[in-house]
């Protein structure tokens, strides 16, 4: 278990240092790399394909063209589950991985817990899919912003969502939540009639289900300060109770100087950071 405080200066250097290195090692031009666009990953075998589903439930993956058995990064985007729109981070871009960014429903049309069955969806479909694009599926890392790292969290740890699937979720190789929701998320309350301000820890909380096998989980969350309501204390909380049930690998960054918006941009090298490290480790597990 590791708690690890990055101030501003500190985080700037770190930042600089480690994109300059990456613009040397891994800049491609974009004839390296490909980019598939608005593909259904819903199953109607799994549920019923609804005219709001066809709009919502697509995805786009980009990829290196002439490359194999690479890592693949699942970004959920933010918005409050009611807003927002997929897209290729430009920090994960040209890092010779493949990144899948998702579209999901939004409360109120759809409401808890169809988003996080879609974040699921996609996930499952990375899983079945990624090999036909180059990718090794034992090489997929889960990640997404706020809302998109609520739902990160929800499909690592409540296992039952990807079981409908076929896939244990153990086999996502790692979970990375920029400023996600520990506990229950404030729309699945707003949609109870619960106040935002009302704490609720419940099955739609990753708190619930804090387990001593989940995969590798990486909270990053900006300063507390600066944060919405309790959102640093919240990930803080979730490493104490992931440390106390035995889960060996949970590390919690605090952004020093960075609000819930800002922090976004600082927290993409160290989400490739782990990308690396699950890379190396998957190295060394098969020499």
């Amino acid at each position: 278990m590791r708690k690890i405080q990055l101030s501003l200066a500190a985080l700037f250097c770190y930042v600089f240092i480690t994109s300059t290195l990456h613009y040397k090692v891994y800049s491609q031009s974009n004839k390296d790399y490909e980019q598939q666009s608005d593909i259904f990953y819903r199953d109607a075998s799994v549920e019923p394909v609804t005219d709001y589903m066809k709009e919502r439930c697509v995805l786009d993956i980009y990829y290196p063209k002439n490359k194999q058995g690479f890592a693949t990064v699942v970004w959920f985007h933010g918005g409050g589950l009611k807003a927002g729109n997929k897209f290729i981070p430009e920090w994960l871009k040209n890092k010779e991985i493949a990144v899948v960014a998702v579209n999901y429903r939004f409360s109120p049309v759809a409401s808890c817990p169809a988003y996080i069955q879609d974040g699921a969806a996609a996930v499952a479909w990375v899983f079945r899919n990624v090999e036909a694009y180059g990718g090794d599926p034992g090489l997929i890392i889960v990640s997404g912003h706020s809302a998109g790292g609520y739902l990160t969290s929800m499909i690592g740890l409540d296992k039952r969502y990807l079981e409908v699937y076929g896939i244990d979720a153990n086999q996502i190789a790692s979970l990375v939540p920029f400023s996600g929701h520990t506990i229950t998320h404030f729309t699945v309350r707003e949609e109870r009639g619960i106040a935002g301000t009302q704490p609720i820890i419940d099955e739609f909380a990753p708190l619930y289900h804090v387990r001593d096998d989940a995969p590798p989980l990486i909270l990053i969350t900006g300063d507390r300060e600066l944060e919405l309501l309790g959102r640093y204390e919240e990930n803080a909380y979730m490493m104490r109770m992931m440390e106390v049930v035995g889960h060996q690998e949970t590390t919690l960054y605090e952004l020093d100087g960075f609000d819930h918006g800002g922090m976004a941009v600082p927290a993409y090298p160290l989400l490739i950071k782990e990308v690396r490290r699950i890379i190396r480790n998957n190295t060394s597990d098969t020499e």
